[in-house]
């Protein structure tokens, strides 16, 4: 079942554009990450699934209706950030407690193990805690809603390393044991892509790339070698990233698109081939400059 799809989505703010023509589906029990730089239009579009905006022209659906104002959209999705506030009158205990009454699958018993871990105090407010802790017991409120639609967007601001790492490890345990689909976004894709099947990479508010986390690792290769070969060789491929190395050696990073011409090219010129990680190769595609930083100085 198709739990988001999107055709043409746009979201304009004045003349400002921070989606542009967004085309793709999410099915259902799947983790997914929406990857970007700051800016790219991550958080507009988890507001729009979510219900809380309205996109300019296009057309959304979550759970085959229009996000918008829907009872139906709303009661089975939830989404987590930084914006997200409680009564100020209740205490996170009661928080818990009255959250029952807004999700149908809501696991209270499971929401209280995780608030005992994160050793919480009941009599504490949320307006009373650090960024940190206000990011923890945020993501216990998107766990334990058990919501089929479940959407974190960076979640884990001011987390320390230790916290960061069990909630990764809680979302998976949860999420194998209760499946749903799970979005979570973030320009950290080292951080969580051992928890995701697929990515969607948005950079401008323009999708660059949506495929399984395993396609991602093949995308692009490193090639190394003497310059002037290099360059040469290039001339008939999508370079992604370039750098020199020194006077005579050159780098690059190429699009992974005829595997068996380039092992054998990289034999017959002496190039050096080498991996290239996830992360990388989204900031490569993300990058202004073929070159990163070092273009600056050219």
């Amino acid at each position: 079942m198709k739990v988001v799809e999107c055709q043409g989505l746009v979201k304009e703010y004045g003349r400002s554009r921070a989606l542009n023509d967004l085309s793709f589906q999410i099915n259902e029990n799947k983790i997914t990450g929406l990857i970007g730089r700051n800016g790219a239009g991550k958080t507009t579009l988890l507001k729009i699934m979510a219900g809380f905006q309205k996109q300019s022209s296009g057309e959304i659906r979550v759970f085959n209706e229009q996000p918008y104002n829907s009872l139906l959209a709303s009661a089975n999705s939830i989404l987590v950030d930084d914006q997200m506030a409680f009564p100020i009158a209740l205490n996170l205990g009661e928080v818990l407690e009255a959250l029952a009454s807004f999700y149908p699958k809501w696991d209270a018993k499971f929401a209280r193990k995780l608030f005992e871990y994160f050793s919480f105090r009941q009599d504490y407010r949320h307006s009373e805690l650090s960024k940190g802790m206000k990011s923890t017991f945020n993501i216990i409120v998107g766990l334990a809603s058990r919501c089929t639609l479940t959407m974190f967007d960076e979640p884990t601001t001011g987390m320390d390393a230790s916290v960061r790492k069990d909630f990764y490890r809680a979302l998976l345990k949860d999420y194998i044991a209760n499946p749903r689909t799970i979005i979570i976004s973030s320009h950290h894709l080292e951080e969580i892509e051992d928890l995701l099947e697929d990515i969607l990479l948005l950079n401008n508010g323009v999708k660059l790339l949506h495929i399984p986390i395993t396609d991602v690792k093949e995308y692009a290769i490193g090639v190394q070698g003497k310059t002037s070969v290099l360059i040469e060789w290039l001339e008939d491929k999508e370079v992604l990233h370039r750098k020199t190395i020194g006077t005579e050696i050159s780098y690059a990073v190429i699009k992974n698109t005829y595997t068996e011409k380039i092992i054998q090219d990289a034999r017959k010129l002496e190039f050096v081939l080498s991996p290239i990680s996830s992360n990388d190769i989204c900031i490569y595609l993300t990058s202004k400059e073929r070159g990163g930083i070092d273009a600056v100085f050219e």
